[in-house]
């Protein structure tokens, strides 16, 4: 398993319940397929640096995982068709 920053940012229109049933549900696809989150931060909400979908601000949420390649490929599944996710990023730690 290698080693993965993950950061994505949630819609700042979502109440507290529905941004910790995200996140949740962000981090159960990684443990499912039996990947390892090393560290969590929510960061909670900031200022974009440019409008996305007419939000100018987002939660951001920042993981530290140990993957496998089946995990990065559900999440980027996943996180694509979740409408509250509005950005996301994947990177190989090292890179």
């Amino acid at each position: 398993m290698k080693k993965y920053e993950v950061m994505y940012i949630i819609r700042p229109t979502l109440d507290s319940e529905q941004v910790k049933k995200v996140v949740s549900d962000m981090n159960n696809v990684f443990t499912t397929f039996g990947s390892n989150i090393v560290e969590l931060k929510e960061l909670g909400l900031k200022d974009l640096a440019y409008e996305i979908e007419k939000h100018k601000k987002g939660y951001y949420v920042w993981l530290l995982v140990e993957a496998n390649n089946d995990a990065v490929n559900e999440f980027n599944r996943v996180v694509r068709i979740t409408e509250d996710v509005i950005r996301f990023i994947i990177v190989k730690e090292g890179e």
